[in-house]
This record gives structure tokens, C-alpha cells and sequence, in this order.
């Protein structure tokens, strides 16, 4: 019997068994897929989040493997290529974020969450989920064994667009759905300290300089986008696809891969659905993008699941007898879905209207403003929550 199941190891899953792990809680860790892995993914961390970095097994190896400090952001469309200063978080141990890929980040938060106490289960899958009075009972499969664990609560800390057994089935496919994609390069021209916004027709993504002299670029594309895209371009997989279309319409972007090599395989997903979703339900905490997704265009989405793990491990740990009755666990869902409203729900809003603004046909005749105006940029990155403190 532990005090507490989590199912999914990225972020929100190892950042939740690490917190709670120190705070003397039983904690088992499920996770469906052998580490180190590549995941699609913008790949850059908050200022806001790094106290969550800061844990003695995590904080050196943070700080010697992840790129430069990101202290300009700027916009590559059309034409415009413009930058300013990345407004820093306030009361932070650093006021600038930085980017560490998933392979890395994801084996070094894992590791420190076992260190912390937490059992692991990997690879394992959970493929059902009991409640029987006050306990779950979650079946594991991993090919043919199967296994059984109890908890007085479940944690779902999953992706978004991963089937589930507590997740309905997702809605179909449609025209406008919005595929993820990903790519690893060397030997770039990108400003070390920069972290661009792409825009162009159908989609928007984002560059910035990771671990190991990589720059990541991560972007969004329509699904008839890229489908009219690949029907010009026969012979190309869908990454090439979305990339030639990117070089066609984003000078910034060509100029920046225009030397460069290009790391490994392009990684697809989707599609994404931002938006906000239950966070506590039947008895079962929802965190990271299982509790709720923000457009990407904010380069918010590892910082949101760090900060959403720790949210529900504060009220978790607030509980009396480690949320041990019905009642109790109720109480702190009650409120972790509060905070997590309040913390989150202007940043998602904020994605939706600058997504839907990239997106849109006619947003090419207001670059000249942003041009004359590139302040907006700092603007757009304080409502997307890169300077409000959550974690202390």
C-alpha cells in the first residue's frame, strides 16, 4: 500500500514523487517508456521554475548540461526579424530561464525522485484503475506480466494525447488540428541568448539554444497546412515538409539553419488540444497536461507541469494523516483545482489569443507595428507568466 500511485514520469510525474518522497511520503512511480527518450517538446524552462531545480541532485547537473541563459526573445516572420530584452522574473534565484532537452532533463528529474524514496515501475503501463472504499488498485502491464499495486491516491501525470484509462477516447481528427513538431541542429546562427517566436501560414514555433551546442526549434502546424504542404513538396517526410515551408515564409529561421546540421530525426505529435480539463475527479489528481494545456507558442508547457506538481504536492502535504481519508482527499483537490485555476488560467488565455493571432491571415499587416513597437514582445512574454513567482 503506498500514500501515493503516479502515473507518468516526465516533469509533473517525477518532479510530484520527489516532493513528496522527501516529505516521508510512499510514493511508486509508473512510467511506460525506457529513459533517456526524445520527446517533442520547446525544451525551455522559466526563471519561475527554477527553485524547483534547485534540490541538491538536481541543481549541479542542471547547471552544467543546459544551454545559455535566455535574455532576449524576439520574432522571425515574413521578413521581420526583431529582438528585446526577456523581462526577468522577479524575486528569482536567477531571473533568466534556460532550455535542457527532454533526454536530459527527464533521466535527471527521474533519478532524483528515486533518490528521494520514490519506488519505480519502468517500463510499466497502467492499463486499469479500481477504487475500491479508500484505496486504487492499478493494474500494470508490461508485454505479457502483468502486476498490481494499491494507493490511497492516484496521481495522473500523463501526456495530453496519450490514450488512457481514465481518459473518453479523443474527439476525431479535423482540418484544423494542430501537429507538433521537433528537431535537434548544430552549427546555427542563432544568438546564443535569444529565443525567437515563429510565425508562419498555419502554425508558429519557437528556437532556443539547449544543451550540448543544440538548437531546439519546436512548432505547431496546421493539419490541412502541412498536408497542402507536403503534396508540394513529394518525396519529403513531414518534418522536411514543415521546415521548407518555414524557410519559405520566415527569413529569420533560413538565415539561422541556412549552416546548419541537422541532429538525429525530426519527432512528431499530436494533435495538441490546449484548454483547461479536471484536476481532480473520481478521486484522481490531474497535473501537467493532463490537468490542462497552453498553446505552446508561450514556451510555458515544462514550466506549467514543474509548478502544477508542486501546487498539488503543497496541498497534499497540508492534508492531515497524508490525505489518508475520502474526505481529505477531496478537500485537497477542492483546492488544488483553485490554485491551479488561479495560477494558470491567464496564461492559457493568453496562448489561445496569441496563437490564434500568429494564425491568422491578416496578423502580417501589423508587423510594421511590432517592428516599431518590440516592447509588445516583453509584454506578451509577462502575461504568459515568465516573471510572476510562483514557486518559493
Amino acid at each position: 500500500m503506498y500514500d501515493a500511485l503516479i502515473i507518468g514520469a516526465g516533469p509533473a510525474g517525477a518532479t510530484a514523487a520527489r516532493l513528496l518522497a522527501s516529505a516521508g511520503w510512499s510514493v511508486v512511480l509508473v512510467e511506460k517508456s525506457e529513459f533517456p527518450r526524445r520527446k517533442v517538446c520547446g525544451e525551455f524552462i522559466s526563471a519561475t521554475s527554477l527553485p524547483l531545480l534547485c534540490d541538491e541532485r538536481i541543481r549541479g547537473e542542471f547547471l552544467r548540461s543546459a544551454g545559455p541563459e535566455i535574455r532576449r526573445v524576439g520574432l522571425f516572420a515574413k521578413k521581420t526579424v526583431l529582438n528585446t530584452r526577456m523581462p526577468p522574473a522577479s524575486g528569482s534565484i536567477s531571473g533568466w530561464g534556460r532550455a535542457l532537452g527532454r533526454d536530459r532533463l527527464d533521466t535527471l528529474l527521474l533519478e532524483a525522485a528515486v533518490q528521494a524514496g520514490a519506488a519505480l515501475w519502468q517500463p510499466w503501463k497502467a492499463v486499469q484503475i479500481e477504487r475500491t472504499g479508500d484505496r486504487f488498485a492499478c493494474t500494470l502491464a508490461a508485454g505479457e506480466k502483468r502486476e498490481t499495486l494499491s494507493a490511497r491516491l492516484v496521481i495522473a501525470a500523463n501526456g495530453s494525447w496519450e490514450k488512457s484509462p481514465w481518459r473518453p477516447e479523443t474527439r476525431a481528427h479535423r482540418p484544423s488540428d494542430l501537429l507538433a513538431f521537433k528537431a535537434h541542429f548544430q552549427h546555427t546562427r542563432l544568438p546564443s541568448e535569444l529565443m525567437p517566436l515563429i510565425v508562419f501560414p498555419g502554425g508558429y514555433g519557437g528556437m532556443v539554444h539547449s544543451d550540448s551546442g543544440r538548437v531546439s526549434l519546436s512548432c505547431c502546424i496546421r493539419r490541412d497546412v502541412l498536408e497542402t504542404s507536403r503534396n508540394a513538396q513529394p518525396g519529403r517526410s513531414a518534418g522536411e515538409a514543415v521546415l521548407q515551408h518555414i524557410f519559405q515564409h520566415c527569413d529569420g529561421v533560413r538565415d539561422a539553419l541556412s549552416p546548419a546540421e541537422l541532429e538525429g530525426a525530426w519527432l512528431a505529435a499530436g494533435p495538441i488540444r490546449p484548454g483547461i480539463r479536471p484536476r481532480y475527479a473520481d478521486g484522481i489528481f490531474y497535473i501537467g497536461n493532463a490537468a490542462g494545456e497552453a498553446h505552446p507558442i508561450i514556451a510555458e508547457g515544462i514550466s506549467m507541469a514543474m509548478q502544477s506538481a508542486w501546487l498539488l504536492s503543497q496541498r497534499l502535504l497540508q492534508a492531515k494523516d497524508r490525505a489518508a481519508t475520502l474526505e481529505a482527499q477531496a478537500q485537497a483537490g477542492r483546492l488544488y483545482a483553485r490554485d491551479w485555476r488561479t495560477a494558470f488560467a491567464p496564461r492559457l488565455h493568453a496562448a489561445a489569443a496569441f496563437a490564434h493571432f500568429a494564425m491568422w491571415p491578416g496578423a502580417k499587416r501589423l508587423l510594421p507595428v511590432v517592428e516599431r513597437f518590440p516592447n509588445i514582445l516583453r509584454w506578451g512574454a509577462t502575461l504568459s507568466g515568465k516573471t510572476a513567482q510562483l514557486v518559493r
